[in-house]
């Protein structure tokens, strides 16, 4: 059969996707490699949120296109949020490519491989509605021990600057046994660890006719006994409920971690980018999160050089920053997508006033970072062990319970207590007392003084044809 090579771009949904191209076309005998030279087929799956992302997407197409021309590879398939916006525009104008494949049509990439996809109209087929479901193939692309679940789809949020409702459509969940099926299977499998994602996962289930069930599912999914951290991104901060709250801070199994993009403080931000709220209303959210969930790690996002983002606006964002004293932050700039109801916006902020702005956040935010960082030296604290880092392999990775998998910090293990021979060391996966030692901006250096080896598990073949083990197979890229 051939071999087929992806290439993942975007966020951790777009990675789901990959892994349940790869899982349909796994279980229809075809080879996953790592190696772009060995593919018959390869794959680019697109990312289109913002400007630089579609760059990206473009130039990792071009890239794999050498190879159609000049390699072995026999096929060139795009995938993707970037189909769903430039569908007619990738066929004409990359001749190389063979078929496209939209957000919604994930299930079609054996046709698509196969010659047999039929191309949808110039508009694509109608809003996004695909939803895969927990006996879906799919094969994991991230460490064995650690797994992303998407619960939710799509959005109905009204937001002017996003484009996801185009991309992905309207927001659907999936059904909740179908979630605690695949979270039993992943954890018998030996995933340690679960992000639940969506673009809403604090909205999952109301579609469902399900009162809070995001907490339902929470206090479900804890009483899975092999999950050691389950967590979930992508919170809307008006709906972090004192029942969520108290679901996360009841259940040692829940990360105590919170990711709340707020966007912007400006009360007249939020108005032009329909968001609503403002910065005192998110200090009093931020302040109930901490009183409920004793050393929680909370994570959030901004944009800055929205149109019509004034100094004044801006001068309050960085007061904000300050006062809130977030564990993690991400700042986004201003990018005007010409499908984005922001586009039409007057007052657009230069691109210079955009860059400076995010400079200057973000340098609030490190010295904020290093100075949290700097109180946990001496500290005695639990750690996923990752594994050894990708630069050396003296040194190992490791996480705490308040940093998700690739977007935070990280704990970086130079010693093991007691570890003389190589084949003593503990198996990714592993949690660990390590002792922290120094700090930086953003990461944290320490010694392990404490792990044990995990169980090894025998996996039933109900639960293999349900869910296949989870062997990371490497892909080309993943960003």
């Amino acid at each position: 059969m051939p071999k087929v090579g992806f290439v993942s771009l975007g966020c951790p949904k777009n990675l789901v996707d990959s892994e349940v191209m790869m899982g349909i076309l796994t279980r229809a005998g075809y080879e996953i490699t790592p190696r772009a030279g060995d593919a018959d087929v390869l794959v680019v799956n697109t990312c289109s949120f913002i400007a630089p992302a579609q760059q990206e997407s473009v130039q990792s197409i071009l890239e794999m296109a050498e190879y159609k021309k000049f390699g072995r590879a026999q096929k060139l398939i795009v995938a993707g949020c970037m189909v769903e916006r430039y569908r007619n525009d990738i066929r004409e104008q990359i001749p190389e490519v063979d078929a496209v494949i939209g957000t919604g049509e994930v299930e079609k990439i054996l046709e698509a491989c196969e010659g047999q996809l039929q191309p949808a109209g110039s508009d694509g087929a109608s809003l996004p509605s695909y939803l895969y479901h927990d006996l879906t193939p799919r094969i994991l692309a991230t460490p064995r021990h650690t797994a992303y679940i998407k619960i939710n789809e799509g959005c109905d949020h009204p937001c002017t600057f996003c484009v996801i409702p185009q991309l992905r459509g309207k927001f659907r969940s999936r059904r909740f046994e179908s979630v605690v099926r695949e979270a039993e299977n992943l954890a018998a499998a030996g995933v340690r660890e679960i992000s639940l994602i969506g673009q809403d996962t604090t909205f999952y289930g109301e579609d469902l006719g399900l009162r809070d069930g995001l907490p339902v599912l929470l206090e479900r999914l804890a009483q899975i006994e092999d999950l050691k951290w389950i967590r979930f991104l992508y919170c809307y901060p008006n709906r972090i409920t004192p029942r969520l709250l108290d679901t996360i801070a009841a259940h040692p199994r829940l990360a105590k971690y919170l990711d709340v993009p707020l966007q912007h403080t400006s009360r007249r931000v939020l108005a032009r980018m329909k968001r609503g709220s403002n910065g005192d209303a998110f200090l009093k959210m931020l302040d109930r999160a901490r009183k409920a969930i004793p050393g929680v790690s909370i994570r959030t996002s901004f944009i800055v050089g929205f149109p019509g983002e004034t100094e004044k606006d801006f001068r309050e964002l960085c007061d904000f920053v300050r006062a809130a004293e977030f564990d993690w932050m991400g700042v986004f700039a201003y990018s005007d997508e010409d499908t984005s109801k922001s586009f039409a916006l007057e007052n657009k902020v230069e691109d210079e006033t955009i860059i400076r702005r995010r400079d200057t956040l973000m340098a609030i935010q490190k010295k904020m970072s290093a100075r949290k960082l700097r109180k946990r030296v001496g500290q005695r604290q639990q750690v996923m062990l990752e594994g050894p880092s990708k630069d050396t392999d003296l040194i190992w990775e490791a996480r705490l319970e308040g940093m998700a998998p690739e977007i935070d910090g990280k704990v970086y293990i130079i010693e093991f207590e007691g570890v003389n021979d190589a084949d003593q060391l503990p198996q990714p996966g592993t949690m660990a007392i390590a002792e922290i030692t120094e700090s930086n901006d953003y990461d944290l250096i320490a010694r392990a003084i404490e792990f044990a080896a995990p169980q090894a598990r025998t996996i039933s073949a109900e639960i293999e044809a349900a869910q296949p083990s989870p062997n990371p197979f490497p892909i080309l890229a993943s960003r």
